[in-house]
């Protein structure tokens, strides 16, 4: 089931230092959202903070809401791990567990939230995770070899394979495409069009034709200088933000004259 996500009024600090002001936006279910802007304004760590995946770094915490269908993912009772469950996470660079093998790499979440199953059940659940990922056809003959062997684009939709087996609501992507070859991103991106029929997609990308290509909505987010917090500056469809921005520093950014 994908999820509507609400975010008001968010203030991320890490200890002292105010990374994330003042931001409040709603991304609506089944859809793709892109987070742009120039590096250092934040958009990884916003994006963290819908899964609590920020919480690894000490002293960090936040202020303002985050709901997902109504329920505060910062409520005091909200086990972070279940949050984690719920949203699942791909990172910039491709991470399959180096001493496990192909299959085992797709039920490792599952593994690790203490889901048993039987063998039959676990073998169609890697399949149906990796011909998601459209992944199988391509290691359906060699599920037992270690996921690193596999090439940088297959190890990233390994990684998406990981993240959709454990049947979250919410995909989050930082970056999936900045280590890969451009056909290995096209095939990336391709996937993300499809999956957005079962998941709520959020993406960090610097890549401005991808956001183009991939996105229904685009939030652009600046800081006004090293060590100042960073702020949504302009939030909209994404047509309208590549081609009709109502703010001077979007049109510059989406236009390459800075950033």
């Amino acid at each position: 089931m994908s999820k509507r996500i609400e975010v008001t009024d968010l203030d991320v600090y890490y200890s002292r230092f105010l990374a994330v002001q003042n931001v409040s936006l709603t991304i609506e279910p089944r859809t793709v959202t892109a987070f742009i802007g120039p590096s250092g304004c934040g958009k990884s760590t916003l994006l963290r903070t819908l899964n609590r995946m920020h919480e690894v770094v000490p002293g960090a915490r936040v202020e303002g809401r985050v709901l997902i269908d109504g329920d505060d993912l910062y409520a005091p009772d909200v086990d972070p791990v279940l949050v984690r469950r719920q949203v699942g996470m791909v990172f910039q660079r491709p991470n399959p567990f180096p001493t496990m093998s192909i299959r085992e790499n797709v039920l490792a979440g599952v593994r690790l939230n203490n889901r048993r199953m039987p063998r039959a059940d676990a073998d169609d659940l890697v399949e149906r995770s990796l011909a998601s990922a459209n992944l199988w056809n391509e290691v359906k003959d060699r599920l037992n070899l270690p996921g690193s062997s596999l090439s940088g684009g297959q190890q990233q939709r390994l990684c998406i394979a990981r993240a959709v087996a454990v049947a979250p609501d919410v995909l989050l992507m930082d970056e999936p495409c900045s280590a890969l070859d451009p056909i290995s991103t096209l095939a990336i991106e391709d996937l993300i069009e499809e999956l957005k029929q079962q998941y709520t997609i959020v993406i960090v990308t610097h890549n401005m034709q991808q956001a183009s290509r991939v996105s229904d909505r685009t939030a652009f987010f600046n800081i006004s200088g090293a060590g100042t917090p960073g702020t949504l500056i302009e939030y909209d469809d994404t047509a309208t933000i590549f081609s009709r921005p109502s703010v001077q520093a979007t049109e510059d950014y989406v236009s390459g004259k800075f950033g």
